[in-house]
């Protein structure tokens, strides 16, 4: 078990980076949020023994990748609002991307804090 935790260790960070740095652009870095919340669910499967967080952030992942594929989807039929014809609640399906961007961040805080408290290196 011990040579899993630095590689659990290095997605969730990695992924939280990625997370963080797909926001400065959520449209273009909706691909890079969508990899970002799947190394840190990968990463907190390899490392934390515990159920509830590992489901946590599948249901996370599965948010995200619902909201990023209804965002697609209405590119490829041409969008929403404006002259497409379609009115905004088009848009209702993408708001799962946003919510589960939210959510992640804020058990990635909640994550980083409690280790800080600890007194080791996040896990």
């Amino acid at each position: 078990m011990k040579t899993q935790k630095p590689w659990s260790r290095t997605l969730v960070i990695a992924g939280g980076i990625a997370m963080l740095a797909g926001a400065l652009d959520p449209l273009e870095g909706s691909v890079v949020i969508l990899v970002g919340s799947g190394l840190v669910t990968l990463g907190t499967f390899l490392g934390n023994p515990e159920r509830s967080l590992l489901v946590h952030w599948i249901c996370i992942f599965a948010l995200i990748a619902a909201g990023v594929g209804a965002m697609f989807a209405l590119s490829v039929m041409g969008g929403f609002g404006g002259t497409s014809g379609r009115s905004m609640w088009w848009g209702v399906p993408i708001l799962p991307y946003p919510v589960g961007w939210i959510m992640g961040m804020v058990s990635l805080a909640a994550r980083l804090i409690r280790s800080f408290r600890h007194g080791h290196a996040v896990s």
